[in-house]
């Protein structure tokens, strides 16, 4: 019988943190940490950083609309690969496609770009997105690590 190999999941963290835009820092500081066991390129970082930071702040700004509530981000490495889900409980995205066309908002008032999910798919090699109205968003993000 021939050998059958599997995907195996390295490392794994799950990080609850209230939706308050103060936390956006950390999340970013802590999906960085969690890939430097890897000795990931700087480059790489930036990118996973970068991306982190927009579907945080997405979960914050959009999905809590100021309100109080939790963001939870998942970290999965397996095969030098970063899996990163960021989910809220919030009010959820009523059109997925619309929400991720360059410069659409749900909020001109607040002068925001509508770049997030754009920033996201230029950073990362891959995202979906789920969203249900009323009972929140997941984004889940991957990218394969460099000479990893």
């Amino acid at each position: 019988m021939g050998e059958i190999t599997e995907n195996k999941v390295e490392n794994r963290v799950r990080i609850e943190m209230d939706a308050k835009s103060r936390n956006e820092s950390f999340a970013r500081l802590a999906v960085a940490a969690f890939v430097s066991e890897l000795d990931p390129l700087v480059s790489d970082v930036i990118d996973i950083k970068t991306a982190v930071s927009e579907a945080v702040t997405n979960a914050i700004i959009h999905g809590y609309e100021d309100s109080p509530g939790t963001v939870y981000i998942d970290l999965k490495l397996t095969d030098g690969v970063i899996t990163v889900t960021i989910k809220d409980d919030g009010v959820g995205i009523d059109d997925i496609s619309r929400a991720m066309e360059p410069l659409y908002t749900s909020k001109p008032e607040e002068e925001r770009s509508g770049m997030g999910f754009t920033v996201m798919e230029a950073f990362m090699d891959s995202i979906i997105v789920r969203s249900e109205k009323g009972r929140g968003t997941e984004v889940i993000m991957t990218k394969k690590l460099s000479d990893v």
